[in-house]
Protein backbone atom coordinates (compact mmCIF):
# COMPACT_ATOMS: atom_id res chain seq x y z
CA UNK A 1 0.00 0.00 0.00
CA UNK A 2 2.27 2.73 1.12
CA UNK A 3 4.85 1.93 -1.97
CA UNK A 4 1.74 3.40 -3.86
CA UNK A 5 2.47 6.85 -2.10
CA UNK A 6 5.55 6.94 -3.62
CA UNK A 7 7.33 8.15 -0.60
CA UNK A 8 10.94 8.61 -1.32
CA UNK A 9 9.78 11.09 -3.90
CA UNK A 10 7.38 12.89 -1.55
CA UNK A 11 10.49 13.33 0.70
CA UNK A 12 12.57 14.97 -2.33
CA UNK A 13 10.17 16.84 -3.32
CA UNK A 14 8.89 18.27 0.49
CA UNK A 15 12.54 18.95 1.21
CA UNK A 16 13.18 20.50 -1.97
CA UNK A 17 10.02 22.69 -1.62
CA UNK A 18 10.67 23.21 2.30
CA UNK A 19 14.03 24.63 1.78
CA UNK A 20 12.95 26.51 -1.67
CA UNK A 21 9.90 28.76 0.70
CA UNK A 22 12.15 29.58 3.13
CA UNK A 23 14.70 31.35 1.03
CA UNK A 24 13.46 34.73 2.42
CA UNK A 25 13.96 34.13 5.85
CA UNK A 26 17.81 32.65 4.44
CA UNK A 27 18.19 36.48 2.61
CA UNK A 28 17.59 38.08 5.73
CA UNK A 29 20.44 36.36 6.89
CA UNK A 30 18.42 34.83 9.61
CA UNK A 31 19.70 31.26 10.21
CA UNK A 32 17.32 30.00 12.89
CA UNK A 33 14.23 31.06 11.34
CA UNK A 34 15.58 29.61 7.98
CA UNK A 35 16.03 26.36 9.61
CA UNK A 36 12.95 25.78 11.44
CA UNK A 37 10.61 27.15 8.60
CA UNK A 38 12.29 24.64 6.19
CA UNK A 39 11.24 21.70 8.76
CA UNK A 40 8.12 22.90 9.58
CA UNK A 41 7.18 23.52 5.71
CA UNK A 42 8.96 20.01 4.79
CA UNK A 43 6.52 18.54 7.62
CA UNK A 44 3.59 20.63 6.08
CA UNK A 45 4.12 19.55 2.35
CA UNK A 46 5.05 16.18 3.07
CA UNK A 47 1.70 15.74 4.65
CA UNK A 48 0.29 17.20 1.74
CA UNK A 49 2.13 14.74 -0.16
CA UNK A 50 0.20 11.69 1.52
CA UNK A 51 -3.13 13.16 1.82
CA UNK A 52 -3.51 13.95 -1.87
CA UNK A 53 -2.38 10.64 -2.82
CA UNK A 54 -4.80 9.13 -0.59
CA UNK A 55 -7.81 10.70 -2.10
CA UNK A 56 -6.10 9.94 -5.58
CA UNK A 57 -5.92 5.96 -4.32
CA UNK A 58 -8.65 5.60 -1.90
CA UNK A 59 -11.30 3.15 -3.64
CA UNK A 60 -13.98 5.97 -2.88
CA UNK A 61 -17.95 5.17 -3.84
CA UNK A 62 -18.15 5.63 -7.69
CA UNK A 63 -20.08 8.34 -7.53
CA UNK A 64 -17.25 10.69 -5.42
CA UNK A 65 -14.86 8.67 -7.45
CA UNK A 66 -16.10 9.79 -10.74
CA UNK A 67 -16.51 13.64 -9.23
CA UNK A 68 -12.71 14.40 -10.17
CA UNK A 69 -13.25 18.21 -9.17
CA UNK A 70 -15.36 17.37 -6.27
CA UNK A 71 -12.78 14.59 -5.19
CA UNK A 72 -9.61 17.49 -5.90
CA UNK A 73 -11.25 20.16 -3.95
CA UNK A 74 -11.60 18.26 -0.93
CA UNK A 75 -8.21 16.12 -0.95
CA UNK A 76 -6.75 20.25 -1.53
CA UNK A 77 -8.99 21.20 1.50
CA UNK A 78 -7.84 18.57 3.99
CA UNK A 79 -4.12 18.96 3.38
CA UNK A 80 -4.63 23.24 3.82
CA UNK A 81 -6.53 22.02 7.28
CA UNK A 82 -3.62 19.76 8.40
CA UNK A 83 -1.36 22.30 7.16
CA UNK A 84 -3.01 24.81 9.42
CA UNK A 85 -2.74 22.39 12.25
CA UNK A 86 1.04 21.46 12.19
CA UNK A 87 1.79 25.15 11.96
CA UNK A 88 -0.46 25.82 15.27
CA UNK A 89 1.64 23.27 17.05
CA UNK A 90 5.35 24.63 15.43
CA UNK A 91 3.57 28.01 17.05
CA UNK A 92 5.12 29.54 14.02
CA UNK A 93 3.41 33.05 13.22
CA UNK A 94 2.82 32.33 9.36
CA UNK A 95 2.66 35.65 8.24
CA UNK A 96 4.20 36.55 4.35
CA UNK A 97 7.80 38.21 4.80
CA UNK A 98 6.82 41.25 2.65
CA UNK A 99 4.56 41.97 5.55
CA UNK A 100 5.10 44.05 8.32
CA UNK A 101 4.35 41.82 11.40
CA UNK A 102 2.31 45.20 12.83
CA UNK A 103 0.12 46.24 9.97
CA UNK A 104 -2.13 43.18 9.98
CA UNK A 105 -4.83 42.26 12.43
CA UNK A 106 -5.39 38.74 13.76
CA UNK A 107 -8.33 37.94 11.30
CA UNK A 108 -6.05 39.27 8.54
CA UNK A 109 -3.26 36.82 10.09
CA UNK A 110 -5.78 34.00 9.32
CA UNK A 111 -6.51 34.28 6.47
CA UNK A 112 -3.19 35.10 5.22
CA UNK A 113 -2.23 31.58 6.47
CA UNK A 114 -5.77 30.17 4.65
CA UNK A 115 -4.39 31.75 1.26
CA UNK A 116 -1.25 30.66 2.00
CA UNK A 117 -1.72 26.89 3.07
CA UNK A 118 -4.21 26.98 0.30
CA UNK A 119 -1.83 27.40 -2.24
CA UNK A 120 0.94 25.34 -1.00
CA UNK A 121 -1.59 22.33 -0.98
CA UNK A 122 -3.45 22.98 -4.48
CA UNK A 123 0.03 23.02 -5.96
CA UNK A 124 1.02 20.15 -4.33
CA UNK A 125 -2.03 18.40 -5.24
CA UNK A 126 -1.09 19.57 -9.15
CA UNK A 127 2.02 17.83 -8.51
CA UNK A 128 1.11 14.57 -7.35
CA UNK A 129 -1.90 14.53 -9.68
CA UNK A 130 0.60 14.63 -12.56
CA UNK A 131 3.43 12.11 -10.84
CA UNK A 132 0.76 9.52 -10.26
CA UNK A 133 -0.94 10.37 -14.22
CA UNK A 134 2.63 9.50 -15.24
CA UNK A 135 3.16 6.29 -13.16
CA UNK A 136 -0.24 5.43 -14.96
CA UNK A 137 1.33 5.92 -17.97
CA UNK A 138 4.20 4.13 -17.87
CA UNK A 139 2.44 1.13 -16.09
CA UNK A 140 -0.27 1.05 -19.25
CA UNK A 141 2.82 0.93 -21.74
CA UNK A 142 4.32 -1.60 -19.74
CA UNK A 143 0.92 -3.78 -19.71
CA UNK A 144 0.65 -3.21 -23.50
CA UNK A 145 3.74 -4.42 -23.85
CA UNK A 146 3.51 -7.69 -22.36
CA UNK A 147 -0.17 -7.75 -24.10
CA UNK A 148 2.41 -7.43 -27.27
CA UNK A 149 4.39 -10.11 -26.04
CA UNK A 150 1.95 -12.56 -25.21
CA UNK A 151 -0.17 -11.75 -28.30
CA UNK A 152 3.08 -12.55 -30.49
CA UNK A 153 3.24 -15.78 -28.46
CA UNK A 154 0.09 -16.76 -29.50
CA UNK A 155 0.22 -15.80 -32.72
CA UNK A 156 3.24 -18.06 -33.18
CA UNK A 157 1.36 -20.92 -31.21
CA UNK A 158 -1.50 -20.52 -33.62
CA UNK A 159 0.50 -20.52 -36.77
CA UNK A 160 2.94 -24.03 -35.09
CA UNK A 161 -0.63 -25.46 -34.32
CA UNK A 162 -1.62 -24.75 -37.75
CA UNK A 163 2.09 -26.17 -39.85
CA UNK A 164 2.27 -29.26 -37.36
CA UNK A 165 -0.84 -30.86 -38.72
CA UNK A 166 0.10 -30.40 -42.29
CA UNK A 167 3.45 -30.88 -41.78
CA UNK A 168 2.78 -34.57 -40.25
CA UNK A 169 0.03 -35.39 -42.79
CA UNK A 170 2.25 -34.23 -45.93
CA UNK A 171 5.04 -36.53 -43.71
CA UNK A 172 2.91 -39.38 -43.07
CA UNK A 173 1.62 -39.35 -46.91
CA UNK A 174 5.33 -38.75 -48.03
CA UNK A 175 6.50 -41.91 -45.77
CA UNK A 176 3.19 -44.17 -46.98
CA UNK A 177 4.28 -43.58 -50.59
CA UNK A 178 7.93 -44.31 -50.27
CA UNK A 179 7.52 -47.22 -47.87
CA UNK A 180 8.66 -50.66 -48.93
CA UNK A 181 6.20 -53.02 -48.19
CA UNK A 182 2.38 -52.99 -47.84
CA UNK A 183 2.62 -53.30 -43.89
CA UNK A 184 4.46 -50.25 -43.58
CA UNK A 185 2.05 -48.04 -45.47
CA UNK A 186 -0.88 -50.12 -43.26
CA UNK A 187 0.51 -48.58 -40.41
CA UNK A 188 1.22 -45.15 -41.62
CA UNK A 189 -2.37 -45.03 -42.78
CA UNK A 190 -3.60 -45.89 -39.17
CA UNK A 191 -1.27 -43.97 -38.00
CA UNK A 192 -2.49 -40.92 -39.67
CA UNK A 193 -6.10 -41.90 -38.63
CA UNK A 194 -5.77 -41.67 -35.35
CA UNK A 195 -3.92 -38.10 -35.40
CA UNK A 196 -6.73 -36.96 -37.99
CA UNK A 197 -9.62 -37.93 -35.77
CA UNK A 198 -7.80 -36.46 -32.21
CA UNK A 199 -7.52 -33.42 -34.49
CA UNK A 200 -10.72 -32.90 -35.79
CA UNK A 201 -12.75 -33.82 -32.18
CA UNK A 202 -11.88 -29.79 -31.90
CA UNK A 203 -14.52 -29.08 -28.31
CA UNK A 204 -16.56 -31.85 -29.29
CA UNK A 205 -17.71 -33.27 -26.03
CA UNK A 206 -19.05 -36.11 -27.39
CA UNK A 207 -19.36 -38.34 -30.29
CA UNK A 208 -21.05 -41.18 -32.26
CA UNK A 209 -20.13 -44.76 -31.06
CA UNK A 210 -19.13 -45.32 -34.37
CA UNK A 211 -16.68 -42.86 -35.00
CA UNK A 212 -15.38 -43.63 -31.91
CA UNK A 213 -15.23 -47.24 -33.23
CA UNK A 214 -13.47 -46.81 -36.42
CA UNK A 215 -10.91 -44.59 -34.12
CA UNK A 216 -10.21 -47.43 -31.60
CA UNK A 217 -9.59 -49.86 -34.54
CA UNK A 218 -6.89 -47.56 -36.01
CA UNK A 219 -5.44 -46.93 -32.21
CA UNK A 220 -5.54 -50.87 -31.54
CA UNK A 221 -4.07 -51.67 -34.79
CA UNK A 222 -1.04 -49.60 -33.53
CA UNK A 223 -0.99 -51.04 -29.95
CA UNK A 224 -0.69 -54.57 -31.80
CA UNK A 225 1.86 -53.95 -33.56
CA UNK A 226 3.83 -53.11 -31.05
CA UNK A 227 2.21 -56.04 -28.22
CA UNK A 228 1.57 -58.85 -30.80
CA UNK A 229 0.32 -61.66 -29.70
CA UNK A 230 0.22 -59.75 -25.99
CA UNK A 231 -2.73 -58.09 -26.92
CA UNK A 232 -5.76 -59.72 -27.71
CA UNK A 233 -8.94 -57.86 -28.72
CA UNK A 234 -12.49 -58.72 -29.17
CA UNK A 235 -14.61 -55.74 -30.60
CA UNK A 236 -19.05 -57.09 -30.32
CA UNK A 237 -20.93 -53.85 -30.98
CA UNK A 238 -24.38 -54.20 -32.22
CA UNK A 239 -25.24 -52.13 -35.49
CA UNK A 240 -28.48 -50.38 -33.84
CA UNK A 241 -25.60 -48.91 -30.71
CA UNK A 242 -23.62 -46.86 -33.90
CA UNK A 243 -26.04 -43.89 -33.76
CA UNK A 244 -25.83 -43.77 -30.29
CA UNK A 245 -23.39 -40.88 -28.80
CA UNK A 246 -20.09 -41.04 -25.59
CA UNK A 247 -17.79 -39.06 -24.22
CA UNK A 248 -15.09 -38.51 -26.93
CA UNK A 249 -11.73 -40.34 -26.41
CA UNK A 250 -13.80 -42.77 -23.82
CA UNK A 251 -12.76 -46.23 -25.59
CA UNK A 252 -9.00 -44.87 -25.67
CA UNK A 253 -8.86 -44.22 -21.97
CA UNK A 254 -10.06 -47.32 -21.36
CA UNK A 255 -7.72 -49.47 -23.08
CA UNK A 256 -4.53 -47.15 -22.10
CA UNK A 257 -5.71 -47.88 -18.70
CA UNK A 258 -5.65 -51.54 -19.10
CA UNK A 259 -2.27 -51.75 -20.85
CA UNK A 260 -0.98 -49.12 -17.99
CA UNK A 261 -1.83 -51.60 -15.06
CA UNK A 262 -1.82 -55.06 -15.99
CA UNK A 263 0.88 -57.29 -17.37
CA UNK A 264 0.98 -57.54 -21.28
CA UNK A 265 3.45 -60.43 -22.43
CA UNK A 266 3.60 -63.51 -24.68
CA UNK A 267 3.20 -65.64 -21.72
CA UNK A 268 0.36 -63.68 -20.28
CA UNK A 269 -1.37 -61.96 -23.03
CA UNK A 270 -3.69 -59.02 -21.70
CA UNK A 271 -7.33 -59.78 -23.15
CA UNK A 272 -9.93 -57.22 -24.05
CA UNK A 273 -13.26 -57.37 -25.09
CA UNK A 274 -15.56 -54.34 -26.34
CA UNK A 275 -19.05 -55.21 -26.51
CA UNK A 276 -22.77 -53.66 -26.36
CA UNK A 277 -25.51 -54.48 -23.47
CA UNK A 278 -28.50 -53.05 -22.79
CA UNK A 279 -28.18 -49.81 -24.10
CA UNK A 280 -24.55 -49.66 -22.57
CA UNK A 281 -21.00 -50.17 -23.96
CA UNK A 282 -18.62 -52.42 -22.04
CA UNK A 283 -14.89 -52.64 -21.74
CA UNK A 284 -13.84 -55.74 -20.04
CA UNK A 285 -10.19 -56.96 -19.76
CA UNK A 286 -8.07 -59.53 -18.06
CA UNK A 287 -6.99 -58.43 -14.63
CA UNK A 288 -3.43 -59.40 -14.22
CA UNK A 289 -1.99 -56.99 -12.33
CA UNK A 290 2.13 -55.43 -12.29
CA UNK A 291 4.27 -56.15 -9.32
CA UNK A 292 5.45 -53.29 -9.48
CA UNK A 293 3.43 -50.63 -11.38
CA UNK A 294 3.19 -47.12 -11.90
CA UNK A 295 1.50 -44.66 -9.11
CA UNK A 296 -2.23 -44.24 -10.06
CA UNK A 297 -4.80 -41.61 -8.92
CA UNK A 298 -7.08 -42.84 -11.16
CA UNK A 299 -7.92 -39.94 -13.03
CA UNK A 300 -8.75 -41.74 -16.23
CA UNK A 301 -11.24 -43.29 -14.97
CA UNK A 302 -12.62 -39.67 -12.92
CA UNK A 303 -12.37 -38.21 -15.74
CA UNK A 304 -14.96 -40.00 -18.10
CA UNK A 305 -17.14 -40.31 -15.29
CA UNK A 306 -16.97 -37.07 -14.44
CA UNK A 307 -18.01 -36.27 -17.97
CA UNK A 308 -20.72 -38.90 -18.38
CA UNK A 309 -22.47 -36.94 -14.92
CA UNK A 310 -21.99 -33.40 -17.00
CA UNK A 311 -23.34 -34.94 -20.37
CA UNK A 312 -26.49 -37.03 -18.57
CA UNK A 313 -26.22 -36.86 -14.74
CA UNK A 314 -25.58 -41.02 -15.30
CA UNK A 315 -22.27 -41.99 -14.15
CA UNK A 316 -20.05 -45.36 -14.95
CA UNK A 317 -20.06 -48.63 -13.22
CA UNK A 318 -16.68 -49.91 -12.70
CA UNK A 319 -15.96 -54.08 -11.47
CA UNK A 320 -13.63 -56.12 -9.99
CA UNK A 321 -14.49 -59.98 -10.27
CA UNK A 322 -13.90 -63.48 -11.52
CA UNK A 323 -10.14 -62.23 -12.73
CA UNK A 324 -12.13 -59.16 -14.80
CA UNK A 325 -11.87 -55.75 -14.55
CA UNK A 326 -14.76 -54.17 -16.34
CA UNK A 327 -16.03 -50.66 -16.78
CA UNK A 328 -19.51 -50.35 -17.75
CA UNK A 329 -20.56 -46.58 -20.28
CA UNK A 330 -24.05 -45.85 -20.66
CA UNK A 331 -24.75 -44.44 -24.31
CA UNK A 332 -26.29 -41.43 -24.78
CA UNK A 333 -29.39 -40.90 -27.18
CA UNK A 334 -28.81 -37.61 -29.25
CA UNK A 335 -31.61 -35.28 -28.04
CA UNK A 336 -29.87 -35.80 -24.39
CA UNK A 337 -27.76 -32.63 -24.09
CA UNK A 338 -25.83 -31.72 -21.51
CA UNK A 339 -26.99 -28.24 -19.52
CA UNK A 340 -24.31 -26.35 -20.77
CA UNK A 341 -25.69 -27.61 -24.62
CA UNK A 342 -29.44 -26.59 -23.53
CA UNK A 343 -28.15 -23.09 -22.63
CA UNK A 344 -26.10 -22.64 -25.95
CA UNK A 345 -28.92 -23.81 -27.85
CA UNK A 346 -31.76 -21.31 -26.08
CA UNK A 347 -29.29 -18.63 -27.34
CA UNK A 348 -29.07 -19.55 -31.16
Amino acid sequence: MFRAYNIRSGIIFSVFTGLLVSIPWLIRLDIGYYILASWQMFVRFLSSWFIHHFFLLYPFPLSFKQNKKLKGFVSIAAATFVSLFIARLFSWQDLPVWSPYTSLSQPQILLVNIFRNFVGSFFCYIIVYYYQLHLQLQQSKLENEYLKQDQLKAQLFSLQQQISPHFLFNSLSTLRTIAPDQETKAYVMQLANVYRYLLTLSDSQKVQVGSELTFLRSYLYILQERYEDALQVEIAIEERYMQYYMPALTLQILVENALKHNVVSSDEPLRLRVYTQEGSLVVANSYQPKLSTEESHGKGLKNINDRYTLLSGGRIDVVQQEGLFIVTVPLLYQDRLTVVERSKSNYQ
